[in-house]
C-alpha cells in the first residue's frame, strides 16, 4: 500500500512527461529504503507499474551485491533508483557517472527506520549531492508510524511541508480535533500523544511466561500452532542476530528432528510440517535475499528474524507474530504485527513477557494499543498431543485429558531434551552462553524511559540460562556490558 502511494503518482508523471524520457537522462526519481528486502520488494512493485511503460527504466542498489556491475548499470542509466542509503553514499563517493541533475523527487521510505539504523549522517550527504545539483524537487516521507525521528528528519529535508495522514480517515474520530491540531501533536510529543491504528482483523495477545518456561513454552506454541493445527505461516522476532542463529538451529534439531512415535502414517508428520527459517542482518545477502523469497512463496513456515523483516515487508498469508522479546518501542510493536492481517487478511500477534515486564501491556494501552491474555498453562497443554515429551513410566496408563500434573511433566521432558542437545558438545554450550549474551546486551539498550519495565537486575540469570537450554548461570559472563562494550554488540542489523 505505502510503495503503491508513492509508485502511482511518480510512474503517472514520469510516463506523461512531454519529451519522452531517455534512459540515459538518468535518475528522475530517488527512493530510498532502510533495508537491502525492503530495496528488492520497492523495486519488484516498481517494476510491475512500468510494465506498459517499457522506456523508463528502475533499478536498486544495494550492499552485498557487486559494486562492478551497479556501476555499469548507472552508466547506461537508471531513471528510478531505489537504494539503501549506504550503498548510495558509496556511489556518490566513488562513482562518477552518478548524477542528479534530472532528480525530480527524493522519497524516503520508512523514514523513521532509516534513522534508527543511523542513516541521518548519509541521508544529509545525499541531501547536498541533490541540492548542489538542482534546486527544486519534491520530497517525500513516508512511514506507518510518525514518531520524533521522522520530525527531525523533516527539518533537514522538507521545506514547509504539508502532513498527509490517513489514519484519522480510518478512526473516523467523530469529536476529533481539527486535523493539524492534532499533527501538531503527534509530531512534537510523539511518544506520549500517538495512537496507533491497528487493523480489526488482527488479535493481539501477550503471555506472562516466567524466564526458565521461556524456550519450553514458545516450543509448545510452535507445536501447537504450526503442527498440530497446520496451515499456519508464523513470524517470530528476536532482538539479536545470535540469538536467532541459535535458536533456529536448536528448534530445528529437537522439533524437526527426532522419531516420531512411530504409528503409520507419522513417521515423518515432525520434518514434514515444521519448516524453520531464519533471516538477520548479519548473513550473506545472497542468502538473505534467496530465505526472504522462499518464505514469500511458501504457504506455512517458522521464520525466525531480528527487526530486519519488521519494516514494510509484504510476507503473504502470514498468521501469526510472535514477539520472543519485547520491542523497544509502541511504534516498533506496531511494525512488528503489521506483517499479518495485511490488506483485509486476519492475523493474530503474541507478545511474550516475563513477570517483571508486566507493566509493558500498560504502556502499550495508553497507546490504544489493546491485547488480551493467553494463559501458558494452555499453549503447554499441547504438548499433550506430542507423545515424544511423554515421561516413560513402567506400567503407566495412556494418558488422557489435560492432567497438570503431566503436562509440567511433559514440558520438564522437552526442556531436558533442549538442554541435552546444547551440552551435547563444548561448541553447542559456547553458543548457548554467546546468544544469552547477546541477549542481554540488548536488553540494556532499552531506552530510558522503559528501564522500570525492562531492567537487567530484575532478571534471574539462572532461569535467563535455561531459556537457552543452559543447566546453570554461565560463571564467566559479562552480564553487565560497560558503556563501550554496548556500543559494539547493539544487536543492530546491518546494513
Amino acid at each position: 500500500g505505502k510503495t503503491l502511494a508513492y509508485g502511482i503518482p511518480l510512474v503517472q508523471s514520469l510516463q506523461g512527461m512531454e519529451s519522452k524520457i531517455q534512459r540515459s537522462d538518468g535518475p528522475y526519481a530517488l527512493v530510498l529504503v532502510p533495508t537491502r528486502e525492503l530495496a528488492l520488494q520497492s523495486f519488484d512493485t516498481i517494476q510491475k507499474l512500468l510494465k506498459p511503460f517499457t522506456w523508463i527504466v528502475p533499478g536498486v542498489l544495494m550492499g552485498g551485491e557487486k559494486r562492478k556491475s551497479e556501476k555499469a548499470r548507472l552508466r547506461k542509466g537508471i531513471n528510478i533508483l531505489i537504494s539503501t542509503p549506504g550503498r548510495l553514499v558509496d556511489h556518490i563517493r566513488s562513482t562518477e557517472c552518478i548524477h542528479f541533475h534530472r532528480t525530480q523527487w527524493l522519497i524516503i521510505d520508512e523514514a523513521d527506520r532509516i534513522l534508527d539504523l543511523g542513516f541521518e549522517r548519509d541521508v544529509a550527504v545525499i541531501l547536498n549531492a541533490l541540492n548542489a545539483e538542482r534546486e527544486t524537487r519534491q520530497n517525500v516521507l513516508l512511514s506507518a508510524t510518525l514518531t520524533e525521528g521522522v520530525t527531525r528528519l523533516a527539518d533537514i529535508s522538507l521545506n514547509d511541508p504539508v502532513s498527509i495522514s490517513i489514519a484519522d480517515e480510518i478512526q473516523k474520530v467523530p469529536e476529533a480535533a481539527s486535523q493539524t491540531d492534532r499533527e501538531a501533536s503527534s509530531s512534537s510529543n510523539c511518544m506520549e500523544q500517538e495512537n496507533f491504528a491497528v487493523p480489526e482483523t488482527l488479535q493481539q495477545y501477550v503471555m506472562m511466561v516466567p524466564s526458565k518456561l521461556r524456550l519450553v513454552t514458545l516450543a509448545a506454541f510452535i507445536l501447537q500452532k504450526c503442527k498440530f493445527e497446520k496451515r499456519h505461516k508464523m513470524i517470530i522476532f528476536f532482538s539479536s542476530c545470535e540469538q536467532v542463529e541459535f535458536y533456529h538451529e536448536l528448534l530445528v534439531k529437537v522439533l524437526s528432528g527426532g522419531s516420531e512415535s512411530e504409528q503409520p502414517g507419522h513417521s515423518s508428520l515432525s520434518s514434514v510440517s515444521l519448516r524453520f527459517l531464519r533471516l538477520h542482518g548479519d548473513m550473506e545477502q545472497e542468502e538473505r535475499t534467496e530465505v526472504f523469497q522462499e518464505f514469500l512463496k511458501s504457504k506455512t513456515g517458522i521464520l525466525l528474524c531480528t527487526d530486519v523483516a519488521a519494516r514494510g515487508l509484504d510476507l503473504p498469508q502470514v498468521t501469526w507474530i510472535v514477539q520472543y522479546n519485547a520491542p523497544a518501542s509502541p511504534a516498533e510493536y506496531i511494525h512488528r504485527i503489521g506483517r499479518t492481517a495485511r490488506i483485509g487478511c486476519h492475523g493474530s500477534s503474541l507478545l511474550v513477557l516475563a513477570p517483571s515486564e508486566a507493566e509493558y501491556v500498560s504502556l502499550l494501552a495508553s497507546h490504544k494499543i489493546n491485547v488480551s491474555e493467553l494463559k501458558m498453562e494452555k499453549v503447554l497443554a499441547s504438548l499433550m498431543k506430542d507423545d515424544r515429551f511423554k515421561l516413560h513410566r513402567p506400567g503407566s496408563k495412556k494418558s488422557c485429558g489435560k492432567n497438570p500434573q503431566e503436562v509440567r511433566e511433559r514440558a520438564t521432558v522437552l526442556q531436558t531434551k533442549f538442554e541435552n542437545h546444547v551440552h551435547s558438545s563444548e561448541e553447542t554450550v559456547r553458543w548457548a552462553k554467546k546468544a544469552l549474551q547477546s541477549f542481554l546486551c540488548a536488553y540494556t539498550t532499552y531506552p530510558r524511559d522503559l528501564k522500570h519495565i525492562f531492567h537487567i537486575k530484575s532478571l534471574h540469570l539462572g532461569h535467563v540460562a535455561k531459556s537457552f537450554g543452559l543447566r546453570d548461570a554461565p560463571q564467566n559472563l559479562t552480564a553487565l556490558p560497560t558503556a563501550g562494550s554496548k556500543r559494539k554488540t547493539k544487536p543492530r542489523p546491518k546494513r
